[in-house]
């Protein structure tokens, strides 16, 4: 059978797809020419310029390429031929004499690549138009966006030069022709402007300036024969140089005079960054930049005006940079030369620029433009109706106060260094300035667009994908509603909404998660629902800002004519702001850049044949893997660059197997920036042979079978965004938790089914879309008043920080005075008329009864609350008539709620006592009915609870149990905890406050990751995934690194400091289920093993595996190491055996249990006693073998009422077992606590209501339990 073809590989392309010389036609020279004389000199016509030359890579010819190599026949078939646009060749005039000049090579038709429109790139290369010059003029540069049907952009880089018209030469296509004096009289002696243009993917705006500076010095000396020459040749270098890769790797080239820099992207989806962000700043004061910022916000039509081409493109692009992540995906054309004027008739958002001398023209002719100059920073409208709203008024101020303390001016800098001699020098000083300024610029910038759409997540639904628009709107300050409003409409809006959905963590989610505080972090993950607590509620009150924002309601002014009382005043930008006295949101933000490095591409030979080629291909891999030797150990991150260089020239070169060994390798040093396209490319191109070998290289074999393997399509992500409607049909139980989950309510589907019980009382199980409204528009009026509570002084001081005040009762009667019930998630108060003030009725934890009774007053029984507290005789006693039985219930339920959080030690049982409580208050408003109240009681879940089951648990739990807390906070349905890991904290004092603190680790299922501080138990890290599949073991790696094992057989390696995943080893065939560091002998050696038997050794530094082993045995579970050997877990045996896999000894278990058929379930080794100590499953035992000789029987220690054994850990001289149990008749999760020296159980834990699935040990001090799906929590125990 014929072997497939292998598909052709288009090769990535260098920096540059396309180098243009552009002026003007060669026929509009000739020939005779009105001259217009005038004062002083002559004017001199103008012309249409065209494109003269084109050069397009590769520069080497077909031919060349196949003598080079012939292994290449894949690569070499898209290669295209460098040539010049073509065009009719001079004739030479019979009679005269004179010999033809040496021929070109035959024409061909130019493979212009996509985007670059050849008939309209003359225009926008001489956008004033073409004119020749009757003196010598100074050398230009500006810049171009070019965009394809698909909305692709490509940058060009456009430097016009001067060359004196000389009658009896001009240059064409390379050659030189003599011809006779034909110029017009007007032109003979003047200057003829060209323009060369640069064409690339990437925007590099300084470096093409630079390299085009280079190119004119020899272009200005140059015969005129030898331009195009000159040309070719620049363009086949920045041709064959490579994009460098995302991070700290900038590439250089010397283009003599100049070394030239290639700065690379920060991350893989930031954008490349090459331009002076500081020009905007410049050029507008702080407000109107703010005020340009709105117009791209909400996307308006917008034409950019200045008497300096270059200007146009780079202020724009700096706007687009300062959105990021948000992305303008409208038209972009930031030079239109006069023939495109009508282009700004567009009816649709767009972004344009023009010359400053077309500005009323264009104010006249088009309306509802936004129309900015540059020149003189000023914004006009050339319609009187248009309405641009302000940004959000606080947004805006901290946002100009912090750009009135930049300094953007670096003489300043300059003042207290000795002068540069070294061109390189100060060029490389400067470069350094810039890009810290850069990236305060930026920093500053993202903290605005944080602080204007942070509460956007707020109003998510991550399982249904929908945005409740309606409700963001009214939480914003009236004034800021109308810009909110039009920025809902928005394409761009539209697009960070599905990033947000994703969970994308992009630059927006790290400053989100960076400035958030500790409260905010807490109280988001933790609280539900939301209020606002005592602390945010006095901020807004005392903040001069808040009260400024609250007159917004009035009067709603301008953001340029507010004047915000007690601001420092605006100082000039050339001196940095003092803001120690200033609050902290004011200050300046302070950015170190991240730490850059340089690699100098080597010289490039001439003439560019293969040979030639070649050979710089095999300098580059040379200086490349010179460098690479050269890294520290530990430096994977510039490691993983020089690899993705190092795999492009491999290809470049048509090494397809190394250029794939390559990027292999950034599996174990940078996942991020690993070119999955390309490569999947490469493998489609392999040729048979090349199969072949790679099957016999392990690494290359997984890389090419997940490829292979992978279906051909696959299946597009749900990116869609629902926006909140309410139902229109009856809802079943199913569509109404979806619908309440929709609408922000409430998450938890088990309160939402207690909810749809409540509310279906004594009818028909379905719920009505009219019912559904009620309940939603009561639902928010509760928030609404909940938002509005006025609390006095005296109150603040006296709640918590933390405290919300989530009821207000009417005024009533009560035994301590008239005012108002106030009830929150702590207690009760009296918030007393007349003389503000208040009276602490009782905590939660305080009270000893509760009764809903009726007292006479006159002829009436008027209903009653009273409660009875511990610590006091008194009974309070309050008249609240028909809003008694409500309180009654949810006091109640807050007091059932506040006991099982004691005895629990679980704070969540509070939270979910006030979603009950607000929910019964909801439902009683929503029926308004004589049922209602038996209705609300069905949400009296935690107060039946405590009537009908004993509430206490064992002393001996109650004792042990520390505290309990819930990653699966925040979700619909709770989720099991498969792996537990603690990382001690760090006194480093080079580290991060955070990173100090020690850490619990906690895998959730589909591979989650939930990270805790473990200092105060509180989420550090928002959830994070590594890998979709279920995650089996994890261990810390010298200190700075979390190793996870998982289902598909991937080790995946996280950074501690840095909370990322960008390394995974993928040498494992199947489930990894073991991990375990080397000893104190070999610490830079981690061992792992697969279910199949596989164990690999693997050295730390380089993420290469040192030893592999098979063992025989399957069902591989767990590995330990002990006196320099491996203990191995299988389900029919423990195994022995040295690290390099020489079997020393074998527990076999058909030899101990014979009369039933089980298997190993895990063990431990108690080294001081020489034990091994081992679960079996089926048995309710734990059996203890001696090390000095496994074949003795074993000794048993029985776990009274175990059901399962899931876990087992050694904790000093205590071994804890964690499994399935029954207490109080009903099956558990218990945990076993044996003392290793007495063997024998010493507590019974009746640690979760569901099994007990993972325990780890936190410094031998507390050990920390796990839960299966039904319970889903970590419990936190003391160890004696």
């Amino acid at each position: 059978m014929a072997e497939a073809e292998p598909r052709p590989l288009a090769l990535p392309s260098g920096l540059v797809e396309l180098c243009a010389l552009l002026g003007a036609p060669r026929d509009g020279l000739r020939g005779p020419g009105p001259v217009a004389q005038k004062r002083g000199g002559t004017h001199l016509p103008s012309l249409d310029p065209e494109v003269l030359s084109v050069f397009v890579p590769p520069f080497v010819s077909k031919e060349d390429s196949q003598m080079a190599g012939a292994n290449c026949v894949a690569l070499n078939k898209t290669k295209r031929r460098s040539f010049r646009k073509k065009r009719e060749k001079p004739k030479a005039e019979p009679g005269n004499g004179l010999p033809e000049g040496p021929r070109g090579p035959d024409s061909e038709d130019v493979c212009i690549p996509n985007g670059v429109d050849l008939l309209a790139l003359p225009q926008l290369c001489f956008p004033g138009g073409l004119c020749v010059a009757s003196e010598p003029k100074e050398d230009g540069v500006h810049f171009l966006v070019l965009t394809d049907v698909c909305g692709t952009r490509t940058y060009g880089v456009v430097a016009q030069f001067y060359r004196p018209l000389h009658d009896e030469h001009c240059f064409y296509n390379g050659q030189a022709h003599w011809e006779p004096s034909r110029l017009s009289g007007s032109m003979a002696g003047g200057f003829l402007p060209y323009a060369v243009c640069v064409v690339s993917r990437f925007p590099y705006y300084n470096a093409f300036r630079d390299c085009l500076s280079c190119l004119l010095t020899h272009l200005k000396s140059c015969k005129d024969f030898e331009v195009d020459n000159h040309i070719k040749d620049f363009a086949a270098k920045l041709s064959l140089i490579p994009s460098p890769p995302p991070g700290p790797l900038h590439l250089i080239y010397n283009m003599k005079p100049l070394q030239v820099v290639f700065p690379s992207r920060v991350d893989p989806e930031s954008p490349v960054i090459d331009l002076d962000l500081h020009l905007p700043l410049l050029c507008f004061r702080p407000e109107k930049t703010l005020q340009i910022l709105t117009c791209l916000l909400t996307e308006q039509r917008i034409v950019f005006f200045s008497s300096n081409w270059a200007l146009l493109t780079l202020v724009t692009e700096c706007f687009l940079a300062f959105l990021h992540p948000l992305q303008w995906k409208h038209t972009f054309v930031p030079i239109l030369s006069g023939q495109m004027l009508d282009f700004v008739m567009a009816p649709t958002s767009f972004l344009m620029g023009c010359h400053l001398d077309h500005f009323e023209e264009v104010s006249k002719e088009a309306d509802g433009l936004i129309l900015i100059n540059i020149d003189n920073g000023s914004i006009t409208y050339s319609s009187d109706n248009m309405d641009v709203p302000d940004i959000p008024l606080l947004a805006a101020q901290t946002f100009i106060q912090r750009v009135q303390g930049l300094q953007l001016h670096q003489e300043l800098d300059l003042t207290r260094l000795r002068a540069s001699t070294d061109l390189h020098e100060g060029r490389a000083c400067r470069r350094a300035w810039q890009q810290r300024l850069n990236a305060q610029i930026q920093q500053l910038f993202l903290h605005l667009l944080v602080s204007i759409f942070r509460e956007v997540k707020s109003h998510l639904n991550y399982e249904h994908r929908v945005f409740n628009s309606e409700e963001f709107l009214k939480t914003r300050a009236p004034g800021d509603q109308q810009f909110y409003k039009q920025v809902l409409e928005t394409y761009m809006f539209h697009s960070f909404l599905k990033a947000r959905l994703n969970r994308t963590v992009d630059a927006f989610a790290q400053m989100d998660l960076h400035t958030q505080s500790e409260d905010d972090r807490i109280n988001g993950l933790f609280l539900s629902p939301r209020r606002p607590t005592i602390e945010k509620t006095a901020s807004r009150k005392t903040s001069p800002l808040h009260a400024a924002r609250r007159r917004l309601v009035v009067s709603l002014p301008n953001l340029q004519d507010i004047t915000i009382p007690e601001l420092p005043p605006r100082n000039s930008s050339l001196r940095k702001m003092d803001t120690t006295d200033h609050q902290r949101g004011s200050t300046v933000v302070n950015v170190s850049p991240q730490a850059t490095y340089t690699f100098k591409i080597p010289e490039i030979h001439f003439p560019l044949v293969a040979q030639c080629v070649q050979a710089y291909y095999s300098d580059c891999v040379k200086l490349l893997s010179k460098a690479m030797d050269g890294l520290a150990p530990d430096n994977s991150v510039l490691l993983a660059r020089y690899l993705y260089l190092r795999g492009l020239v491999h290809l470049m070169q048509g090494q397809l197997l190394d250029a794939l060994l390559d990027f292999q390798s950034l599996y174990k040093t940078d996942l991020r920036i690993f070119p999955a396209d390309l490569v999947k490319r490469m493998v489609e191109s392999l040729s048979g042979p090349e199969c072949a070998q790679a099957e016999r290289t392990p690494e290359l074999r997984r890389l090419i079978s997940e490829f292979l393997d992978q279906p051909g399509e696959a299946p597009k992500a749900d990116d869609h965004v629902k926006n909140f409607e309410l139902p229109r049909k009856h809802m079943q139980l199913d569509d109404f938790v979806q619908r309440v989950q929709e609408s922000g309510i409430v998450k938890d589907a088990g309160i939402i089914g207690r909810l749809f019980e409540a509310l279906t009382v004594g009818q028909q199980k379905l719920i009505d879309p009219e019912t559904f409204k009620d309940l939603y528009t009561c639902w928010k009026k509760i928030e609404a008043e909940a938002q509005e509570v006025s609390l006095p002084a005296a109150v603040m001081d006296h709640l918590d920080k933390n405290e919300c005040v989530y009821k207000l009762s009417r005024s009533v009667k009560t035994s301590r005075g008239v005012g108002k019930l106030a009830l929150t998630q702590k207690r009760l108060l009296l918030l007393t008329e007349g003389t503000p003030g208040y009276v602490e009725i009782s905590t939660f934890r305080n009270i000893e009864e509760v009764r809903s009774t009726t007292v006479a007053i006159l002829f009436l029984r008027i209903p009653t609350l009273k409660i009875k507290m511990v610590s006091k005789k008194e009974v309070f006693e309050a008249n609240l008539k028909t809003e008694c039985d409500l309180w009654h219930l949810m006091v109640k339920e807050m007091w059932a709620g506040k006991k099982l959080a004691d005895v629990h030690k679980d704070p969540q049982y509070i939270q979910q006592a006030l979603t009950h409580v607000l929910l019964m208050d909801a439902v009683v408003s929503t029926l308004q009915a004589p049922g209602a109240i038996y209705a609300a009681s069905k949400l009296s879940y935690f107060d039946k609870m405590k009537n009908e089951m004993p509430l206490d648990v064992p002393k001996t739990t109650a004792e042990t149990l520390k505290h309990k807390i819930n990653p699966s906070a925040g979700e619909t349905f709770p989720q099991a905890v498969d792996v537990l890991l603690y990382t001690p904290g760090h006194l480093d004092p080079a580290e991060k406050g955070g990173d100090a603190h020690p850490k619990l680790w906690c895998a959730l299922s589909e591979g989650k990751v939930i990270v805790f501080d473990a200092s105060s138990w509180t989420i550090n890290q928002h959830c994070f995934r590594v890998g979709t599949s279920r995650l089996n073991c994890m261990a810390v790696v010298e200190q700075n690194q979390v190793w996870v094992g998982s289902e598909d057989s991937v080790i995946y390696i996280i950074n501690i400091h840095s909370m990322s995943c960008n390394k995974q080893l993928s040498d494992h065939r199947t489930s990894v289920t073991g991990l375990v560091q080397g000893g104190t002998a070999v610490p830079s050696q981690v061992y792992s093993c697969s279910v199949d038997g596989t164990v690999l050794a693997w050295d730390v530094s380089s993420l290469q595996v040192i030893r592999r082993f098979q063992l025989l045995s399957g069902g591989l579970s767990s590995i330990r190491l002990h006196g320099g050997c491996l203990w191995c877990c299988t389900s029919n045996s423990i195994i022995v055996v040295t690290t390099n896999g020489s079997l020393c000894q074998e527990l076999k278990i058909k030899e101990n249990f014979q009369e039933q058929s089980t298997s190993f379930l895990g063990f431990q080794l108690i080294p001081e006693q020489e034990q091994l100590w081992a679960a079996c499953a089926g048995y309710d035992d734990i059996y203890i073998w001696g090390l000095e000789d496994l074949a003795r029987p074993p000794q048993r220690i029985h776990l009274p009422d175990c059901s399962k054994v899931n876990c087992m850990l050694r904790v000093k001289r205590q071994i804890w077992v964690g499994g399935t149990g029954l207490a109080q008749g009903k099956s558990k999760g218990k945990i076993y606590v044996i003392n290793a020296e007495r063997k024998e159980v010493e507590k019974e834990l009746v640690a979760h209501a569901d099994t007990v699935k993972t325990l780890c040990s936190a410094e031998d001090r507390y050990v920390l339990s796990g839960s299966g799906r039904e319970e889903g929590k970590i419990a936190i125990w003391n160890v004696e």
